[in-house]
């Protein structure tokens, strides 16, 4: 969809669809009361008749409102005037592309930019107002086999200025909002797809493409054999059991001087999961299409920043494999030598993230990241724990931790820190090994963190556990979030800045 700025008055807009704002008891927001004043008090009327009240995300649709330029009149309930905050702000906009989709109104004037929301800018409305309505807009129809026709799709949303001074500050965040979107719709799409399409091989050639798309990305993919030489038997033990070949996709962006050192992505890509010997449960097993889905939201960080143009530069590391059983797949009590040199006893074979990501992790040491993020959909204790609302965070150092906070308080889309005390590290000793892949029932994403931060003890490191927040595994609404492409994004700008 395309966006655009308007300036002047409302009420003259030829456009299929006018958005504004009322607030609680009535009070109509600044061009609302444009709109009142030119058809003469026609939606002070209509307020009088308490078909909406101006509680959060009421709606009314009005027609044909008298000598006002839009077909349509969406009044859209902002709440409290007094209460407003950036959840809310981001709950109504998506409350308003709900409606928008139902009118089909192909032209879109949204008067929504005036609604203070405090500590917000003028480019944060605008990004959260693109994010939004793009994830309203977003269906994932790729597998139908005779995809739905669009009917009156919605081509254009103009935002409305207060002031002309604003313009080109609102086109800039527009572009970014746009990049941010064209990140989180790959990440979605890619976490979509089904096992049988989205293998190891598939995102490589994915990576391969960004390559060809973007001037500023280069592609690297390493194949078994050469993982193999590298020593990464923990990656190995986890690709040996299935047909299809493990694969380790090195995406760069160069986007700042030369020799300047990267940040770090680094996406667990299970890209399907069965647990390996350690057989998963056959009940919601389909799930796991979207283990991979930390591979995917770096890959669409990697988007998003290319589209950006980000002037920085951002290395994403993707481990892709599939976890299957087999005559060669590893066993529970197999010993492995992971890259670092220390060595791993498989005690459970579905803990098998951990391993690809571990011989991934110390790869990264050549690159002298400044930061080093690694995303996975790593436990089902994350999600007892935290449920969907908050991404897992895990940091061996305060400064990385408090710009992951911010970042997610920005993006809304947040993280919790969880402890990663030495405390928790004995559950993980074995008596064979260095190390074992699982540390037993109690603080199991917890223990998951300690034993990937036994092997980013040389750099600055976050670990997120997103399996509660990277997807919906049932009912209508199910599919990837894209999650967290926009921490991530918000995370690489503010450190641009």
């Amino acid at each position: 969809m395309k966006y655009g700025t308007r300036t002047g008055n409302p009420a003259k807009a030829r456009t299929q669809c006018a958005i504004v704002g009322v607030y609680e008891n009535g009070q109509l927001s600044p061009s609302a009361r444009v709109l009142d004043k030119a058809s003469k008090g026609y939606l002070r009327k209509i307020l009088k008749r308490d078909d909406i009240s101006g509680k959060t995300n009421q709606t009314l649709l009005l027609h044909d409102v008298p000598n006002v330029g839009a077909t349509r009149v969406l009044l859209v309930g902002l709440g409290n005037e007094k209460s407003m905050s950036s959840a809310k702000y981001a709950d109504i906009a998506r409350t308003v592309i709900g409606k928008i989709k139902a009118t089909s109104s192909r032209t879109n004037l949204c008067c929504l930019l005036e609604v203070d929301v405090p500590g917000r800018s003028i480019e944060w409305k605008t990004q959260k107002i693109i994010e939004s309505f793009e994830a309203g807009l977003y269906s994932f129809t790729k597998m139908k086999g005779k995809p739905p026709v669009k009917t009156d799709p919605i081509e254009s949303v103009d935002l409305l200025l207060d002031d002309k001074s604003e313009l080109e500050t609102v086109l800039s965040a527009i572009a970014v909002g746009n990049a941010l979107t064209a990140g989180i719709s790959s990440a979605k799409t890619l976490g979509n797809l089904p096992g049988n399409i989205c293998t190891p091989t598939y995102l490589a050639n994915q990576a391969k493409q960004l390559a060809k798309d973007y001037s500023s990305i280069t592609t690297k993919v390493i194949e078994e054999k050469e993982i193999a030489k590298l020593g990464m038997g923990a990656f190995m033990s986890v690709t040996r059991g299935s047909v299809q070949p493990g694969k380790l996709i090195v995406i760069t962006h160069k986007g700042g001087k030369a020799k300047e050192a990267p940040h770090v992505l680094v996406g667990k890509g299970i890209t399907f999961d069965t647990g390996g010997i350690s057989l998963k449960p056959g009940g919601g097993m389909h799930e796991m299409i979207w283990d991979m889905c930390g591979a995917a939201s770096v890959f669409g960080t990697m988007v998003a920043i290319a589209e950006q143009g980000l002037a920085m530069n951002v290395i994403g590391v993707i481990a892709a494999a599939e976890n299957m059983p087999s005559g060669d797949a590893s066993r529970p009590g197999d010993i492995v030598k992971t890259m670092s040199g220390q060595t791993v006893e498989i005690l459970n074979t579905d803990a098998e993230g951990r391993l690809v990501l571990c011989d991934a992790l110390t790869y990264i040491d050549q690159f002298n990241p400044k930061t080093v993020i690694d995303v996975a959909t790593l436990t089902g204790a994350c999600v007892i724990a935290l449920g969907s609302h908050a991404s897992a965070m895990y940091a061996n150092d305060e400064g990385v931790a408090a710009d992951l906070t911010k970042a997610g308080e920005d993006s809304l889309d947040r993280v919790w820190r969880m402890p990663l005390w030495e405390d928790y590290q004995v559950q993980i000793n074995s008596a064979f090994a260095d190390m074992a892949n699982i540390g037993g029932r109690e603080a199991g994403s917890i223990t998951a963190a300690c034993f990937l931060a036994r092997f980013t003890k040389k750099y600055r490191w976050a670990h997120l556990d997103v399996a509660g927040s990277a997807f919906k595994g049932s009912g209508p609404s199910k599919g990837s979030t894209g999650r967290p492409v926009s921490l991530l994004f918000e995370y690489l700008n503010n450190l641009a800045a």
